[in-house]
Order: structure tokens, then C-alpha cells, then sequence
């Protein structure tokens, strides 16, 4: 993996994480560096979010992660400092892989959407990079 300063939007991946069908209701288990390349030390879920509302705005210097939509939809929008893309996601079976030293907005969460996250660290307020300048900043000393 690419340290944070050098990661690019174009580092990012979406996962297809397993999917076992059955009439009854389908299920995905995630199990620790089986389905994601990392050790996952806390989870947890955004809903309730109100029309118009995003979440995220900020960056990590360590932290990697795996964003899931376990229901509803929402938007991913990255951003390198260079580059910037867009994913969507909106089935409990995909995943997005998210490597540190990336900018992150969630937006455009559907009615009822509940966002899911494993993350490969507890939380930390230093590793966070809340201020865009300061990202920026960051991952201009390559």
C-alpha cells in the first residue's frame, strides 16, 4: 500500500464481498483480512441522515477502510488533492476499499440509507485531517 502522502483516487477499489443467496434472505459475512485487506478494529453505521445532509469532509493518515451502503444508496465523493471521482454505492455486497491519505464527502444519501463502516483502527482524533487546506497541505509534502 501507498503511504497516505503518495495515495491517489485512482489507488481506491470496490470490493465485491461475498454474497451467500438463499430464499429466506441473503447474507455477506466479512471476515478479517479474508475479505478486506486489513484488521478490522471498530464498526460502525451513519442513518437517519436528513435530505441534503453529508458526512464526512475529512481525511486519515493511517486509518483504512471499508464503506458498504447496507441499505439504500449514497455517493462517495474522493478526492486526491490532483484528482477527484465519484462512486456510488447501493448494495450491501459491494464495498468500498478506502486507503489513507484520501479526502472523503459522503453525499446524497436515499431515504432510509444506512452507512456501514469497518475500520482498520479505533478512533483516533490525530489521525484525522479535518481541514481541507491542511489536507492539502499534507499531501504536498511528498
Amino acid at each position: 500500500m501507498k503511504s497516505a502522502k503518495d495515495s491517489q483516487v485512482h489507488d481506491i477499489e470496490l470490493l465485491d464481498l461475498p454474497r451467500v443467496n438463499n430464499p429466506a434472505g441473503n447474507i455477506t459475512a466479512i471476515n478479517n483480512e479474508a475479505e478486506i485487506p486489513f484488521a478490522t478494529e471498530r464498526v460502525y453505521y451513519l442513518y437517519d441522515i436528513p435530505s441534503g445532509e453529508s458526512r464526512g469532509g475529512h481525511a486519515h493518515k493511517e486509518l483504512q477502510q471499508l464503506i458498504v451502503a447496507a441499505s439504500g444508496s449514497f455517493t462517495v465523493v474522493l478526492d486526491d488533492g490532483v484528482n477527484k471521482k465519484s462512486v456510488t454505492l447501493n448494495r450491501p455486497d459491494k464495498g468500498l476499499y478506502l486507503i489513507p491519505g484520501i479526502w472523503r464527502e459522503l453525499v446524497d444519501f436515499s431515504s432510509g440509507a444506512i452507512c456501514l463502516v469497518l475500520a482498520s483502527m479505533k478512533y483516533e482524533a490525530e489521525d484525522y485531517i479535518r481541514e481541507y487546506q491542511e489536507f492539502t497541505q499534507f499531501k504536498s509534502k511528498r
